[in-house]
Parts: C-alpha cells; sequence; structure tokens
C-alpha cells in the first residue's frame, strides 16, 4: 500500500466515514481541485498520479496516496478519471484493465464524443460501469454555485453517485449515450475559445493604439453582453432555418469584416484572426448568400449553402 492502512481513503473535515469511498486518478488543477473538494465534504479519498509529489497538499490534508494505479482501483469502488485526454487513460488504466471489474468509472476527461465512446465501450468489456462527465467548470470554480457537470450513459449509475457528483457541481444529464457528455462540453469550449481569443486580438489592436486593457475592459463587456441578445434573437429563426435578411445581410458584414482586417494591418497586429472570419464570410458571398442574413454561415459550415432559399 502507498500509504499507511489508516490513510488509504482518510476521514474529511467532518469525520464522516460512512461517505462513499472515491478514487481521483489524475492530479492536474481540476484532479485536485476535485480531491479537495471530495475531502472537504467528508469522502475518504484515495489519489494516484503519475508525478507522485502533487499529491503532498492532498495527503497533508487526509487523502491516501497509492503507489500505482492497481492500488488506486482497489481502494474505492467509485473511481474518478481527470486526466488531459482519453489516451492518457489508456496508458494508465490499459496495463491493468482486468482490475476494472465491478468499478464505476466517471471519466472526466475532455475528447471527442467517438474517443469518448470508444472509450466507454473498452471499460464496460473490461466490466466497469461507465459514465462520461463534461466539466463546465474551472478548477477555481469546483464546488461553487456556478459550476456544472454534463453527465452521459447509464443514468441509474449517475443517480447513484449523484451526491458525490454534486460535490463538483450540478449535475446536468445528457442522455445514454456516452458521447453527449463530451459534446455538450466542446460545444461550450469552441464557442469559449473563440469568443476569448477574439477578445485577445482585440486587445492587441487595441494596445497598438495606445488604448490599455484596462481602458477597454468596459466597452469589451458591453459588447459581449451584446451578444446575447443576438443570439436569443436569432436562435428562433434558426430553428426555423430562416435566414432573411430583413435585418442584416452578409453583404454588409463583408464590408465590416474587412474594415477590422484593414485596422489590425495598420496597426501592426496579426491580421490571421479577422482574416479567417473574413474568408468564411466570402464563400458565403460567392454561393450567392449576399442578400441573406449572416445566420446564412450556418449552412457554408454545413456544406449545404445551396439549399438556403434565394427569394
Amino acid at each position: 500500500m502507498g500509504e499507511s492502512t489508516s490513510k488509504m481513503g482518510g476521514n474529511g473535515a467532518d469525520g464522516s466515514a460512512a461517505k462513499q469511498p472515491v478514487t481521483v486518478i489524475g492530479l492536474g488543477p481540476m484532479g485536485r481541485a476535485i480531491s479537495a473538494a471530495l475531502l472537504e465534504r467528508g469522502h475518504r479519498v484515495t489519489v494516484w498520479n503519475r508525478t507522485a509529489s502533487r499529491a503532498d497538499e492532498l495527503v497533508a490534508k487526509g487523502a491516501a496516496r497509492a503507489a500505482s494505479p492497481e492500488e488506486a482501483l482497489a481502494a474505492s469502488e467509485l473511481v474518478l478519471v481527470v486526466l488531459t485526454d482519453y489516451a492518457a487513460m489508456h496508458q494508465i488504466l490499459g496495463p491493468v484493465a482486468d482490475s476494472l471489474a465491478g468499478k464505476v468509472v466517471a471519466n472526466f476527461s475532455s475528447d471527442t464524443p467517438e474517443r469518448t465512446r470508444a472509450g466507454a465501450a473498452w471499460a464496460e468489456s473490461h466490466g466497469a460501469r461507465y459514465v462520461a462527465g463534461g466539466l463546465g467548470v474551472s478548477a477555481v470554480q469546483v464546488g461553487t454555485d456556478e459550476a456544472f457537470v454534463y453527465f452521459a450513459g447509464p443514468k441509474d449509475v449517475v443517480e447513484e453517485h449523484r451526491e458525490v457528483f454534486e460535490v463538483i457541481g450540478s449535475v446536468d444529464y445528457r442522455g445514454a449515450d456516452h458521447g453527449l457528455a463530451p459534446l455538450w462540453y466542446q460545444l461550450q469550449l469552441g464557442l469559449f475559445w473563440s469568443s476569448l481569443t477574439a477578445y485577445l486580438h482585440t486587445v492587441a489592436v487595441a494596445g497598438a493604439n495606445g488604448i490599455s486593457p484596462e481602458e477597454l475592459l468596459p466597452y469589451a463587456v458591453q459588447t459581449a453582453d451584446s451578444v446575447a441578445g443576438f443570439l436569443k434573437f436569432y436562435t428562433p429563426r434558426l430553428q426555423a432555418g430562416s435566414h432573411e435578411g430583413d435585418v442584416d445581410r452578409l453583404s454588409m458584414g463583408v464590408a465590416s469584416v474587412e474594415h477590422v482586417v484593414d485596422t489590425a494591418r495598420d496597426s501592426g497586429v496579426d491580421a490571421a484572426l479577422p482574416e479567417a472570419l473574413l474568408s468564411v464570410f466570402r464563400r458565403g458571398m460567392d454561393a450567392g448568400l449576399a442578400d441573406r442574413s449572416v445566420t446564412s454561415l450556418v449552412e457554408v459550415f454545413r456544406g449545404s449553402e445551396a439549399s438556403v432559399n434565394h427569394g
């Protein structure tokens, strides 16, 4: 055993030994935050990480440090996997796959829906019950009211362990298909990273013109807040497949984005990001969507722009 028997699954802050023991495999920022939250809520927590020193602070708080993945699996029925991706899961758990029998594996590692489905099938073939999780939360938000987690897989397994999962954040069950949790997660990440990168590009252009991030901030927030209104306005039209150009036209958007590109270039800032956006807009123009709404770009992304009603 990696630590003394008395510490394997040691008590949490409230000393409750009755709460479900949990093993956490992977101690990056998220894994450490989840482990700490579980300890604070009185769960007995066993941890394992390839770099063993990452467990030091958790062990000081009462966690047990397993000496190997096999020992970590043996310590608890419920095993939370918090790794970079599914390749890491296979590298770590593949050699000890026989130890998965009878375990409940909740994998919060980021990856694609297809690799998640394949990983779930692999774990289940070795006798594990398996749920996939998508963490809609940063490490500092674990256990707060803002935190939520997408879950997919057998609903009875999610409900059976809801108390543990809710330590991380609110449970948003998406369905039995394991791929749904990472799908919803990646949908939000796509929106998040593209928005944040656009902000960083804006900061660069502003800075090239003597505007500090602090001076820009209230205007950036105002613009970001306004986007929610556009989403609410356009969603019913997107749901109906309507791309009427009564409010905006793609041709107007092209002219606007061209000015964004030119402003970046004139400021000495790399214009690759707005140029990529302009390229998509121009593909819509080439498809004859000049008089349609910018929402018609969704059909460009789908490769179905020819189906748009040009009337």
